[in-house]
């Protein structure tokens, strides 16, 4: 085996976990409706995940190790894609709030790091900018 192929396996491997805590997330309500459905479907085509391994997670998305990427960017757009997901229905629950933080954790973060990030984003999602992140966020190129 090359060692290439050993890379592509290793990021296929979080790929597959990060397809995983996505369903996950998508799951906690019960059944899944068209948008967390079309989420999932854009997520796996992004992170190459087959049909076969599509069917798979979603028989048990719970068994999937979270295998967090090694740098900081990565980290940050993986919590993008949870977030996305969370939000397909326009509002976070309880129990998506504590899989977040745990995931976030679990992708590298501290608690306290994690806990900030989180209700950053919850504030960016869920419209509740002030005026001054309004602003940075239009003028930032």
């Amino acid at each position: 085996m090359a060692f290439t192929d050993l890379f592509e396996s290793g990021e296929h491997s979080r790929n597959l976990g990060h397809f995983a805590s996505i369903a996950n997330i998508a799951s906690v309500n019960g059944e899944l409706n068209a948008e967390e459905e079309k989420l999932l479907k854009r997520f796996a085509r992004k992170l190459d995940i087959d049909e076969s391994e599509y069917i798979e997670v979603l028989k048990n998305p719970g068994k999937y190790p979270i295998n967090p990427p090694n740098d900081s960017e990565r980290r940050l757009e993986r919590m993008h894609d949870l977030f996305e997901m969370i939000f397909a229905d326009h509002e976070i629950d309880d129990h998506e709030r504590f899989l977040i933080e745990r995931y976030a954790i679990g992708l590298g973060y501290d608690p306290k790091t994690a806990q900030h990030l989180i209700k950053r984003s919850i504030d960016i999602y869920s419209g509740g900018l002030d005026l001054e992140d309004y602003r940075y966020l239009l003028n930032k190129k």
